[in-house]
């Protein structure tokens, strides 16, 4: 082998070697952590015992959560092709059992236009539900479960009367079917109005921050007592998330509403024993009616007995006002709303003070209101 040669082939090796060597010199931080003793976690530091407040909405949860229901539904669907009919899921809600029989309380827009319906409980149990009851004014419906044991207990009852802004609240209820979900916040305002179903008004309404997104709807509004005050059922958002304005219908209504949906399927709010028409009074009101129009008087009814006279009709279709209803108990009447929301709130059988105008003459009569129709 000829100088050369062995020249090329040491100064390869040194140059092996000394890569070696620099890649190895590298590695050694990587062997010094491998060969590192594990560190010892750090000691956990004792919490003590949790607030007050804490502990009060933990156990309001538990209490509460057994009674709380998360409902989902179908519709029916045909396909065009075979013309075979079948479901398909339509929608979620929450709700709430309303009393031992297994009835449960829901917003009426969580089943509308639903063929079936299930409410799974707490403990996981899906059991089928049957539809009772729905009133569309109030966006209120009532369904039915059996359970052969173990039945969920009903909430506690609250009043919404007495409610005043700044109280805290608890909402529970499946948020994006995220079920069995708590989110706390205040009554931020009360006496809300909000466009419901069908054109009608929901009036009376609780305003609340605590956080409402889709899938709340039906659940209940709960105060610090753990007592019914509320079921959650709308939000007020550009995107469709909550963004801090939510809204309940109250206690109060509920509680008027719903032992009628159980009795009878539906609601039927006091009435005087007027007809009226909504579409004809605002025709009127644009032409300078102050007040709701009567139209017709029903037979046997508190305003036949206190002598109202509805409007009549001449031959070419123009209308002659007769009584004009214009306030009940002090409070203002001024579309068929007006008196619609005002009546609702109050009982049958309780008498009120209907202020009526006829011509340009005004009179109070005193009148008991009757089971509407």
């Amino acid at each position: 082998m000829d100088p050369d040669t062995r020249f090329v082939r040491r100064l390869l090796l040194v140059t092996i070697a000394v890569a070696f060597l620099v890649a190895l010199w590298g590695l050694m931080p990587l062997v010094r952590e491998a060969l590192r003793p594990p560190a010892e976690p750090r000691l956990v530091t004792a919490r003590g015992d949790l607030a007050a407040d804490e502990a009060a909405t933990i156990a309001l949860f538990e209490r509460a959560k057994p009674s709380v229901v998360f409902i989902t539904t179908e519709a029916e669907a045909l396909d065009p092709f075979t013309r075979n009919v079948f479901a398909v899921p339509r929608g979620t809600g929450s709700g709430f059992v309303w009393d031992e029989s297994g009835h449960v309380v829901t917003n009426f827009h969580v089943i509308e236009g639903a063929s079936r319906a299930s409410v799974r409980l707490a403990d996981g149990r899906t059991l089928p539900a049957r539809l009772v009851g729905v009133d569309p004014r109030n966006d209120l419906a009532v369904l039915r479960i059996t359970a052969d044991t173990d039945r969920p207990p009903p909430l506690a009852i609250g009043a919404s009367g007495t409610l005043q802004v700044g109280q805290k609240v608890f909402a529970i209820g499946n948020p994006f079917g995220f079920d069995f979900t708590l989110t706390t916040g205040i009554v931020s305002a009360l006496g809300r109005e909000l466009p419901g179903r069908r054109g009608l008004t929901i009036r009376g309404l609780i305003q609340t921050d605590a956080a409402i997104n889709p899938g709340n709807s039906g659940g209940p509004l709960l105060d610090s007592a753990g007592r019914l005050i509320g079921v959650n059922t709308a939000i007020y958002s550009p995107t469709g998330g909550s963004a801090g304005i939510g809204f309940a219908v109250p206690v109060d209504t509920v509680n008027r509403v719903v032992p009628q949906l159980i009795a009878t399927g539906r609601y039927a709010p006091p009435a005087l024993g007027v007809e009226v028409d909504p579409q004809l009074n605002a025709i009127a009101a644009a032409q300078g009616l102050e007040g709701v129009l009567v139209l017709g008087i029903v037979p046997d009814s508190p305003a036949e007995a206190a002598g109202l006279e509805p409007a009549r009709f001449t031959r070419d279709g123009r209308i002659v006002p007769g009584d004009i209803i214009i306030g009940i108990d002090g409070t203002r009447i001024a579309t068929v709303e007006d008196l619609l929301a005002t009546l609702e709130a109050r009982a049958v059988g309780e008498t009120v003070e209907v202020h009526i105008r006829r011509g340009r003459r005004e009179r109070t009569v005193e009148m008991p209101l009757a089971a509407g129709g």
